[in-house]
C-alpha cells in the first residue's frame, strides 16, 4: 500500500514538473455531467421547440377528411357552403347599380321566356345554345380548379366528343348533322354534299366547344392567383400547402439548384420564366399541357402581376394555342385510317392483343350503326365491355372529385373556426 501511494505521488510530481516546463500535461477524461447550460442555439439534447398554434391547427385540420371523421366532415362542409353563399350575397350588395341592372334584365328575359308568341322558336334555340356553351365552360372550370385535384374533363367529355364527331364525319361523309338531335347525339344526314372531309372542317365543327372549355380552364386558374395576391398585399401567409411550397421554392432557388429534384428544378424554372418574362412567359407555360401551371398562378399573384396580363395570357394559351394542339391530336388519332392502324397495333400485343381488339371493334360497330338511324328514334341499349369500363372510369373520377371537394370545404370551415377563436382571444 505504501509503495502504491508513493508511486501516485511520484506521477503527480512528474506531471506538475512537465507543466512547469511548458509541456502540456495529459488530459484527464471523466464522465461527470458538467454540460453547459442551454443558451441561445445550444439546446440540451432531446428538447425540441414546441409547434405553434397555427401548426397544431393545420395538423388537426388535415385529419378532417371523410374517411377519418365522416360526420364532422359532412357537417363542416355544409356549414362552409352556407357561409360562402351568405358571403357572396353580402358581397353582391356592395354593387347596387349592377344588381339593379341585372334584376331589370332578368325580369325582361323571364317575361320573354314565359310569354307565348312567335318569338318562342328563337327563345328555344338561344336557350339550348346557352346551356350547351355554359356546360363546356363549367367542365373547363372543374378540370383546373382545386390546385390539381380537379376533374379531368378533357379525357372524360371533350376528348370523347371530338372523337365522336371525327368518327361520324368519316362514316357519314358529312358534317351537316341534323339539329336536333345534335349536339346531344349524332345522326348522319339523309343526304350528303359529297364534299371531301378535311381535318380543318372537323376543327371548325367543334372549335366553339373546345374554346369555351379552354376559357373555363383559364377561369379555374384564378383562385391560386387571387390567394397569393391577397397574401402578398396583406402580409399574412395563408395556410395553403401549395403557397408554402412556393415560398420554400423561392428560398431554395436563391441557392444551389443542383441539389434540387427534377420536379423542383422544373418548378423553379417556370417560376423564374413567369416572373422575368411576364406576359409571354405565362403564354408559353399555358400553351402546353403543364401540370405545374398552378404554380404560375401563385407566382403571378405573389409578384403582383396585373390581372388582365395573367388572365389574358392564360386564355390565349389554354383556349387558343393548347386547345388547337389537343384537337388536332384527337382528330388525327381517330381518323378512319388511323383507327384501323391502331387496332392492328393492339392486335400485335402478345397474349392480350386479340382480347383487346374484339371488344373495341364491337363498340365501334355499334357506334357506326347508331349514326345511321332516323332522327328521333332511340338506339337499342346494349352494354359492351368498353362502354362499361368507360362508365366505371367516369363514375370513379366523379366520386373522387366530390370527395375532394367535400374535404376541402370541411377543412376551410375548420380554418374559419380557428380564425374566429384566435380573433376572440386577442
Amino acid at each position: 500500500m505504501g509503495k502504491t501511494k508513493a508511486a501516485k505521488k511520484s506521477s503527480q510530481h512528474k506531471a506538475e514538473a512537465a507543466g512547469d516546463n511548458g509541456v502540456s500535461a495529459p488530459k484527464r477524461v471523466d464522465f461527470k455531467n458538467d454540460a453547459k447550460p442551454a443558451t441561445g442555439n445550444n439546446k440540451p439534447p432531446g428538447l425540441k421547440p414546441s409547434p405553434s398554434m397555427n401548426t397544431l391547427s393545420r395538423l388537426d385540420r388535415e385529419k378532417v377528411v371523410i374517411w377519418r371523421r365522416p360526420l364532422d366532415t359532412l357537417h363542416y362542409a355544409v356549414a362552409e357552403l352556407i357561409c360562402l353563399i351568405c358571403e357572396g350575397l353580402v358581397g353582391l350588395l356592395q354593387y347596387r347599380i349592377f344588381l339593379t341592372l341585372f334584376s331589370a334584365l332578368s325580369a325582361v328575359v323571364t317575361y320573354a321566356y314565359v310569354t307565348p308568341g312567335p318569338h318562342q322558336e328563337y327563345v328555344g334555340v338561344i336557350e339550348s345554345k346557352l346551356l350547351w356553351w355554359s356546360w363546356w365552360v363549367l367542365l373547363g372550370v372543374l378540370s383546373s380548379i382545386g390546385l390539381g385535384s380537379g376533374l379531368h374533363t378533357f379525357l372524360l367529355y371533350l376528348g370523347p366528343h371530338i372523337a365522336a364527331v371525327t368518327l361520324a364525319a368519316y362514316e357519314c361523309n358529312s358534317l351537316d348533322f341534323p339539329e336536333p338531335p345534335y349536339p346531344d347525339s349524332i345522326v348522319c344526314p339523309s343526304t350528303t354534299t359529297g364534299a371531301a372531309i378535311t381535318l380543318w372542317n372537323i376543327v371548325a365543327k367543334i372549335r366553339v366547344e373546345a374554346f369555351l372549355w379552354g376559357v373555363g380552364t383559364a377561369i379555374g386558374e384564378l383562385p391560386p392567383y387571387f390567394m397569393a395576391r391577397a397574401a402578398r398585399l396583406s402580409g399574412n401567409e395563408p395556410d395553403d400547402e401549395e403557397y408554402r411550397e412556393f415560398l420554400e421554392l423561392l428560398e431554395a432557388g436563391k441557392g444551389n439548384t443542383g441539389q434540387m429534384s427534377l420536379v423542383d428544378r422544373a418548378k423553379a424554372w417556370m417560376e423564374k420564366t413567369v416572373a422575368k418574362v411576364g406576359f409571354f412567359g405565362i403564354l408559353a407555360c399555358a400553351s402546353v399541357p403543364n401540370p405545374l401551371f398552378d404554380l404560375a398562378g401563385i407566382t403571378c399573384g405573389h409578384f403582383l402581376v396585373p390581372f388582365w396580363t395573367f388572365f389574358g395570357a392564360t386564355v390565349i394559351g389554354k383556349a387558343v394555342v393548347k386547345m388547337h394542339v389537343q384537337m388536332l391530336f384527337v382528330i388525327v388519332v381517330f381518323s378512319a385510317h388511323h383507327v384501323e392502324q391502331l387496332l392492328r397495333l393492339l392486335e400485335g400485343i402478345p397474349e392480350f392483343g386479340s382480347m383487346l381488339r374484339g371488344p373495341i371493334e364491337d363498340f365501334l360497330a355499334k357506334q357506326k350503326k347508331a349514326l345511321h338511324r332516323e332522327p328521333g328514334t332511340n338506339v337499342e341499349a346494349k352494354s359492351s365491355l368498353v362502354s362499361d369500363l368507360m362508365g366505371l372510369l367516369v363514375s370513379t373520377m366523379i366520386f373522387y372529385f366530390l370527395v375532394t371537394l367535400i374535404n376541402g370545404l370541411a377543412q376551410s370551415y375548420h380554418k374559419r373556426l380557428y380564425e374566429r377563436t384566435k380573433a376572440k382571444s386577442k
